[in-house]
């Protein structure tokens, strides 16, 4: 990690510079290949598959009998801690759903709004360096509580054509409809644009690499929405002397293991913290299977040590990161003050691992700064919101002299007309 000791704040904006990766040529190559999806359908995701993932397959939908083979591939343990994920998540999503309430807003107009669900959806699951089983419940479930009729699942297949036992459990634990084993920028196209195989969905969720990326972002400018723009992951971690520097190390090697484009940041008020914190992290990569991607992400990263308290807010505000961790004394008032962060962790015994796996809140968060003006996944996310709204007579005549002044201001004399028509009405029966 590189150090910077209290740098003047025209700095912050080089040092928290996201990895950036060179893409001058990924739109044209992801665009060429959704454009053949579009036209070929199956075909061109059979192509692409074997192209990409090195397998060739005839069907892509799971059958029933893989799915039994996966359940029984895996240990009873690690069912047992996804039921246990799977119960607090949906308990956290379920409190989400909000009763319609109607609300006058004046003697005989009514209003009020109601939650629908989005009919169809589509969950991406990556599966390369990392199978995201844990993904499929942060998706699935306020997917099923919402009422989605339809959930699309696709995932990439291994070099033997399966997909990881773990990915297949978890998605009929929630209930997805239907499980394909398509990878990558095909599979974003064949759930955006449909397929003999893949049905369409109307909005497509889930994390992937630079190219899944892309291809999201493209076919949201065709008519298919997407949960948010999503990047690589990161944390920043604000921590002073009451934490412990081999938990903060954990938890930034905890990120850092994710690619090596992650990025961490740590937010310190003494220098002799950070070293303590950079020697544990080197003693902790000794340990780490993933090591070598862990070291190439700490490039990207750095630990940069503030005045006090009130820089350290500006500055964690100003990174917006995906993951926030506070390690400090007196944490309330500092966290009421955060408004730039996807999730927040308080306190020396809240891991940022807890809420990737099973404390309950959602894992699916914007990276890349969007936490300015995004809010990660929710049951939110899957419904949207109508409104309606009644009116009597009593309501039309209290309400339709301020519409009509307004449309005839507006000049938009057939709106007037529609509510002049009915106060006539209203008046003429009132005098019978």
């Amino acid at each position: 990690m590189n150090l910077y000791i209290h740098p003047d704040r025209n700095q912050w904006d080089k040092i928290l510079q996201r990895p950036t990766l060179d893409v001058s040529n990924l739109h044209q190559a992801v665009s060429s290949i959704l454009h053949q999806i579009r036209q070929e359908g199956d075909v061109a995701v059979q192509t692409f598959t074997e192209r990409f993932d090195k397998v060739k397959l005839d069907n892509f939908q799971l059958t029933v009998g893989e799915i039994q083979e996966a359940e029984k591939a895996l240990s009873d343990d690690l069912k047992q801690a996804i039921q246990t994920a799977l119960e607090n998540i949906r308990h956290f999503h379920a409190q989400q759903q909000m009763p319609s309430e109607v609300i006058e807003t004046m003697p005989g107009v009514r209003c009020w709004r109601q939650s629908r669900p989005i009919e169809k959806v589509g969950l991406y699951i990556p599966g390369g360096t990392a199978p995201l089983f844990s993904t499929v419940l942060m998706l699935g479930i306020p997917a099923k509580i919402a009422g989605c009729k339809e959930i699309v699942l696709c995932s990439p297949p291994d070099s033997s054509g399966q997909l990881h036992p773990a990915i297949v459990y978890a998605a009929q634990a929630v209930g997805v409809s239907k499980i394909f084993k398509i990878g990558g920028v095909q599979a974003i196209g064949a759930m955006a644009y449909g397929t003999a195989t893949v049905p369409k969905v109307y909005k497509i969720f889930g994390p992937g690499n630079q190219y899944v990326t892309a291809a999201k972002q493209l076919v949201s400018q065709q008519g298919t929405a997407i949960d948010m723009p999503a990047g690589p992951s990161e944390v920043l971690v604000c921590a002073d002397h009451s934490a412990q520097p081999d938990f903060v190390a954990a938890d930034l090697l905890s990120q850092a293991e994710h690619g090596i484009d992650s990025q961490v940041v740590l937010v310190a008020f003494e220098e002799n913290f950070v070293k303590a914190v950079q020697q544990a992290i080197e003693e902790q990569l000794k340990a780490l299977p993933r090591a070598d991607i862990a070291r190439k992400a700490l490039k990207n990263s750095a630990a940069i040590i503030v005045k006090d308290r009130d820089e350290a807010i500006e500055l964690i505000n100003e990174y917006a990161p995906e993951h926030l961790i506070l390690s400090i004394e007196e944490v309330a008032p500092f966290s009421d003050q955060i408004i730039n962060a996807g999730s927040v962790f308080i306190g020396n015994f809240t891991p940022e691992s807890v809420g990737d796996y099973a404390s309950g809140t959602n894992h699916t968060l914007p990276t890349n700064g969007f936490a300015r003006v995004y809010s990660g996944v929710s049951l939110d996310s899957f419904v949207k919101k109508i409104t309606f709204q009644q009116l009597s007579e009593e309501g039309l005549k209290n309400l339709g002299p301020a519409v009509e002044k307004m449309a005839q201001a507006e000049e938009l004399l057939a709106h007037k007309n529609a509510v002049s028509i009915r106060l006539a009405a209203i008046r003429s029966n009132e005098k019978k």
